[in-house]
């Protein structure tokens, strides 16, 4: 099946450079094999393809179950309907180990947190910074 098939969008791609980037952790430059360019486009292309039928039949299986989300559960029922069976607990195991990291990942603080100034400080420093702005405006063009 082709993306095309889904009215899908010629632009779908990979990022070559995380491409390149797992290649390289397979084939080691040590391994003294080269990996051409085309070669890696082509892998690309693959790997959209792979992702594409994987993600239309995960997508029917959750339709068939009045489901709006696709699910892990979709997706590994979709790896098994599509014969890949042998890729399931593998697939498995990496969802579980996302789902640990994910759970143990710090808290990204936002920039207010990172600031680590009061509301009422960051306040009366952004009307400070209105106040000099409005001032300026005011002040019309100047000739530099």
């Amino acid at each position: 099946m082709s993306d095309r098939e889904f009215g899908g969008n010629d632009d779908l791609s990979l990022p070559k450079a995380t491409v390149q980037k797992i290649i390289t952790e397979i084939l080691p430059p040590s391994s003294g094999l080269a990996y051409a360019k085309d070669a890696r486009d082509l892998l690309i292309e693959c790997c959209v393809e792979f992702i594409t039928l994987i993600s239309s039949e995960a997508n029917e299986i959750a339709e068939k179950e009045a489901k709006k989300t696709i699910a892990c559960e979709h997706v590994t029922k979709a790896l098994e309907d599509l014969g890949f069976h042998e890729y399931v607990q593998e697939v498995l195991e990496v969802a579980s180990e996302h789902k640990e990291q994910q759970k143990t990942r710090e808290k990204k603080q936002s920039k207010l947190e990172q600031s680590g100034l009061s509301q009422d400080e960051l306040l009366r420093q952004q009307e400070e910074l209105f106040g000099a702005a409005r001032s300026k405006y005011n002040q019309g063009p100047s000739d530099s």
